[in-house]
């Protein structure tokens, strides 16, 4: 146990042995089911020694392959001791299941309370729930763990009366080598980052594009390369298309949108780090405490979209949808172009206006209705490879299980 800083509720942590010998229901009793998702199913659980509530993310183990899975998240789980991250406090392992017993943040998604009439939603509060955000991600990234599935729905308060944030779901986080390259197509669509896309290796910032994403939306309510559908979102990203719309942006600082600009990076090697981000003037120098209330109805308007895609979207869409993009930049591009424009990227340096400045994406060749008919043959299901042969595509997912 650790007394966080900052007058904040305990933060409890441990290091995990997932025991074998004993059944979480001989520790906790179930209560009701928060929700169900590609893994298996989550339940809110009472300690019996202590009546403290958690939450069981409950795994399907029936193969190998699911056990290991289950058993790596427990072991990305002991590394992530940090209270600006959900804790992983005990796991059990039965025949065909293994029970990661969670902390339960009970508080909520940050964006879900912000509609809240004594929630404040200013550009300083802004700022300080993007500062708690990266100081979980520099936690992570020191530890060579990189989160891969950042959005709003994963940002959580701590409790219905707290203002501090945790980063949860860590489902599709890796942890990363020097020596392995990791290329993935996972993730939700409007905060992909453009390798993710193109399926080139992620890094350390890959999430922080996606913190520009979260911030950008935090402080407008747009979405800045929300497309009418996958497939356009897909290609506002490889384009990096978007602005500060004069609307709903000419009361932000400059210094906000400064920090926006230097995370939503094309090129990953011009975007600041967690570290960096930290170090910002728009996190650094204070801000007025009274100012101006953001509006909270296009906050309400962008979580109702949401809602609405989580509702209709699917695996198999989304995932043909990034196979047929990444098909038509390479049936765009000869072997000769591909080593021209390498070098072209590489003289651009790190420009915004640069990076903006290539438009939308230069294909010619079959259309996209026919590379997803291809790809419907060719695969003859909803899953991909992803950067170490396992198959995997995520889409936007409802609210976390495990919070209220």
């Amino acid at each position: 146990m650790s007394q966080a800083e900052g007058g904040e509720e305990t933060f409890e942590y441990c290091d995990v042995v997932i025991n074998s010998q004993k059944k979480v229901l001989d520790v906790y009793t179930q209560l009701e089911k928060l929700g169900e998702g590609k893994f298996g199913t989550v339940y809110r659980l009472q300690e019996k020694a202590t009546g403290k509530i958690r939450a069981g993310k409950y795994f399907r183990t029936r193969t190998a392959k699911e056990k290991r899975a289950a058993r790596a998240e427990v072991e990305l789980m002991n590394l992530l001791h940090h209270p600006r991250l959900v804790q992983c406090l005990a796991a059990f392992q039965g025949p065909a299941e293994l029970v990661m017993v969670m902390e339960y943040v009970a508080g909520g998604e940050l964006f879900e309370r912000i509609l809240d009439d004594d929630f404040e939603h200013t550009e300083p509060s802004s700022a300080q729930y993007v500062q708690q955000i990266l100081e979980g991600l520099q936690f992570m990234h020191g530890q060579a763990i990189v989160h891969l599935d950042l959005k709003p729905e994963n940002i959580v308060c701590v409790s219905p009366s707290s203002h501090w944030l945790k980063i949860i779901d860590f489902g599709l986080a890796r942890k990363l080598t020097p020596d392995t390259p990791v290329k993935v197509l996972h993730g939700t669509p409007e905060f992909m980052a453009p390798e993710v896309v193109a399926f080139e290796p992620v890094g350390f910032s890959t999430d922080m594009w996606s913190v520009g994403v979260i911030c950008y939306i935090l402080l407008s309510g747009e979405s800045p390369f929300q497309g009418d559908n996958d497939m356009e979102t897909l290609s506002n990203i490889t384009a990096t298309r978007w602005d500060f719309e004069e609307e709903v942006f000419s009361e932000i600082s400059q210094q906000a949108k400064d920090f926006i600009s230097q995370l939503l990076q094309k090129n990953p090697r011009c975007r600041l780090s967690s570290a960096g981000a930290l170090l910002h003037p728009w996190l650094q120098q204070p801000q007025p405490s009274s100012t101006k209330a953001l509006s909270k109805e296009r906050i309400k308007q962008f979580l109702t979209r949401r809602k609405w895609q989580c509702s209709f979207s699917s695996l198999q869409k989304t995932g043909k949808a990034l196979l047929a993009l990444n098909r038509l930049t390479l049936l765009s591009q000869s072997p000769e172009r591909k080593v021209s424009e390498a070098q072209d990227e590489e003289d651009l340096g790190c420009s915004l206006e640069e990076d903006k400045a290539s438009g939308s994406l230069p294909w010619q060749g079959p259309g996209l209705s026919e590379l997803l008919m291809d790809q419907e043959e060719e695969e003859g299901g909803n899953t991909v490879a992803s950067g170490e042969g396992e198959s995997s595509v995520s889409v936007a997912t409802p609210p976390q299980p495990w919070t209220t």
